[in-house]
């Protein structure tokens, strides 16, 4: 039996944390390329680092505090002068920060719906692109998108802003829905190394009969259980080559023009015309081991050959070769 589409009442703060069957799936696959010491990202986390003087920081820490938190540990080991795997503060931030996100990605002409940035259902005037979809600004994780924040008149879009104002206690993104076909695409590797990993779609057909079309917190973390899974992914995806060249171009250009580094996620949704439009930038992607997870980048990676030790050391290799080590 498939469970209903009612939006739940949850405690969704700790949504975006890696959890221990993750963290120890990472420590595996670094051991072995050397020894690997565990730093919680905690508050004495700048005086622990500083004594352990690590070669490299393998930066997973998602952070819990402000719309920057993702930054945080970046920012303490260019501090200490460290290397560490991933994307700068500045990058993390700012794709942290969907409207930032979008006005760069607008910027250099890469597609992304029609959006508005609002503090308050009174600053609604002007946006008119019905249906659309409001979201918190600073999340990620589906955080704060539910079956209410597809809203199809500009009554259900002041209640939704009202309520994730309310709830998260910043402002929200409206957007244009795009009703087409949705795939992510993971990206390894820096400049013209840089790859795109086998793309996925969404397979929204798995979804209980009454739920929207969207990729929801209930859909990531509520009906989708390692008990009862859905068949919420197809990988690779079943585009054609025309199709296909589109995501991965546009996911290629996200990627670079936010100077994401390492390793990234792209979500993107096609409009009418089958254009592909960019949701939003992952740079601290998630990456449970399980496959029964449906976790996106490992089962992009599997799809394309790498097993999941060998996908962590291809970013470990790629933030080394940035900074001159040889592992």
């Amino acid at each position: 039996m498939k469970p209903g589409a009612a939006a739940p009442d949850v405690d969704d703060r700790y949504a975006e944390w890696e959890d221990e069957e993750t963290i120890a799936g990472v420590e595996a696959a670094l051991a072995r390329a050397g020894e690997v010491i565990r730093l919680e990202a905690s508050d004495d986390l700048p005086f622990r680092l500083r004594e352990a003087r690590p070669d490299i920081v393998f930066n997973i820490a998602e952070g819990l505090y402000g719309p920057n938190r993702e930054s945080h540990v970046p920012a303490i080991c260019e501090f200490w002068s460290m290397p560490y795997t991933g994307s700068d503060p500045l990058t993390l931030a700012l794709c942290l920060d969907k409207g930032r996100t979008k006005e760069i990605l607008s910027h250099h002409g890469i597609p992304t719906a029609p959006f508005t940035v609002v503090g308050g259902p009174e600053e609604l005037d002007g946006f008119a692109a019905w249906p659309a979809i409001v979201k918190p600004l600073h999340e990620g994780s589906s955080m704060g998108i539910t079956r209410s924040s597809y809203c199809r008149s500009r009554a259900e879009v002041r209640r939704a802003i009202e309520s994730v104002v309310a709830r998260y206690r910043q402002p929200a993104l409206v957007e244009g829905y795009l009703g087409g076909r949705e795939f992510t695409c993971a990206i390894l590797g820096n400049g013209n190394d840089a790859r795109a990993l086998p793309i996925i779609e969404i397979n929204f057909a798995a979804l209980p009969p009454d739920a929207v079309p969207i990729y929801s917190y209930e859909a990531k973390w509520i009906w989708d259980r390692p008990e009862e899974p859905l068949d919420i992914f197809r990988c690779p995806a079943e585009v054609d080559a025309e199709l296909a060249a589109a995501v991965e171009r546009t996911s290629l250009d996200a990627y670079r023009v936010l100077r994401c580094r390492d390793w990234a996620r792209i979500d993107l949704r096609c409009d009418a015309r089958g254009v592909p439009h960019v949701l939003e930038v992952n740079p601290l992607p998630g990456i449970h081991p399980d496959p029964a997870m449906h976790s996106c980048l490992p089962k992009a990676a599997r799809a394309a050959g790498l097993d999941y030790s060998e996908m962590i050391l291809s970013v470990l290799r790629a933030g080394a070769a940035r900074h001159g080590l040889v592992l």
